[in-house]
């Protein structure tokens, strides 16, 4: 599975993520040519290496026109919107009407509009404003947009099956921002997070490393926060951020190829003693209604040679507690055993074959180049019976 992780060990905001997947797909002009689709103008980008701490990385800026300044994106809100005027303030719908009225991709256009709704929401939280009324200062303006349009599209190249995080790190203390002095993590990236499955902690780093931008962007990517898997690496992308700390300030993305984890197939088995025959075809019908995969009794002796049954489920991790909770509530037993198992699944699709008495549904299936097709019971039961013929007739045909 094709793999990316992020070592969120120096923070995280949208800067730093545009260098470090541009590393990875190695290629400035598909993302400046991918962002004019937004038809937005008054910004230049730059893109440059920076070296921080030893270690040298790229570093991604987006330089607002009529500034006589570098825009420093680091900082919580940017606090600098205030004093120009010409920054138009938009709120959710400007920024979903530009993304939606490009001609950009449409996973990427979801993606980044799944990203700027995180920050609006906890904007919107923060300032105790409906979403509608959130006016963005530092996504309305022009970097957030690139920052995370730009994001959404070098992801959305990359195309992983997985996307993983380690742990993210804020620091403490204080920022100066548009609304005043504010304590790290500031309140949107506090909220952002909340409203999120992220893990994250404070470290002794005296100032903000994580953006409301950056925290919207893992929030949304990273589907586990965790150590780094077993993985072979094929690229790590560097991404640098504008501040020189004690740490190394930047963001580090890994990109390759994580083992399938087959072990997500569970067999669970409990012998049976005291329960009658209805009870247990019931429990079966209710079993494959709600996705079990195999569900079979196989006849044994148990103590006091009682005949009895070992019901024999199979299914998917994920639907184990479910199915676990329909037999302890259908049947006598008072344990289960389970194990996770390896399988092997042909590619399957479903076929109709015309036959002189009309169509019957069929499994197709695929193995090394071969395919074989197998009809289904249910669709050749019902030929057999409208035409009065065996059903092995139908088999043969």
């Amino acid at each position: 599975m094709k793999t990316l992780y992020f070592d969120c060990s120096s923070g995280i905001s949208g800067n730093m993520t545009l260098g470090a997947l541009l590393e990875i797909v190695g290629d400035e002009n598909y993302l400046l040519g991918e962002l004019k689709k937004l038809n937005v103008d008054g910004y230049k980008i730059e893109i440059s290496k920076k070296v921080k701490n030893g270690i040298t990385g790229t570093y991604f800026d987006v330089i607002l026109e009529n500034e006589h300044h570098h825009h420093d994106h680091d900082h919580g809100h940017a606090h600098d919107h205030e004093q120009h005027h010409h920054h138009e303030h938009r709120n959710l719908y400007d920024v979903n009407t530009i993304i939606d009225n490009s001609s950009l991709d449409e996973n990427t256009k979801d993606l980044a509009k799944r990203i700027f709704l995180r920050v609006a929401k906890a904007e919107s939280k923060v300032h105790n404003k409906s979403l509608d009324e959130v006016h963005f200062h530092e996504v309305g303006a022009i970097d957030s947009i690139v920052d995370i349009v730009g994001t959404a599209i070098l992801i959305n190249k990359i195309n992983p099956d997985r996307i993983i995080s380690s742990v993210v790190n804020d620091g403490y203390g204080f920022i100066e921002c548009a609304h005043g002095t504010m304590a790290v993590p500031v309140p949107a990236t506090s909220e952002i997070f909340a409203a999120s499955n992220v893990k994250f902690r404070q470290i002794d780093i005296d100032t903000e490393l994580v953006t409301p931008t950056g925290a919207a962007i893992i929030a949304e990517l990273a589907e586990d926060f965790t150590t780094l898997p077993a993985m072979v690496t094929e690229k790590i992308g560097w991404g640098t951020g504008s501040k020189d700390l004690k740490i190394t300030n930047v963001l580090k993305v890994y990109y390759g190829e994580m083992q399938e984890e087959n072990q997500n197939f569970v067999v669970m088995e409990t012998n049976i003693d005291d329960c009658s025959g209805e009870i247990l075809g019931y429990t079966s019908e209710k079993l494959f209604a709600n996705g079990a995969l195999d569900v079979f009794y196989t006849p044994i002796f148990m103590k006091k040679n009682r005949p009895a049954y070992r019901l024999s489920v199979a299914c998917r991790k994920e639907d184990m507690f479910k199915l676990q909770n329909i037999i302890f509530k259908e049947t006598t037993t008072i344990g289960i055993r389970y194990r996770f198992e390896s399988r092997t699944e042909l590619g399957r699709e479903f076929v109709e074959i015309d036959t002189k008495y009309g169509k019957i549904r069929a499994k197709k299936v695929t193995n090394n180049g071969e395919k074989y097709v197998y009809p289904e019971y249910e669709s050749m039961k019902k030929i057999a019976e409208e035409n009065n013929i065996p059903l092995k007739e139908l088999y043969k045909l």
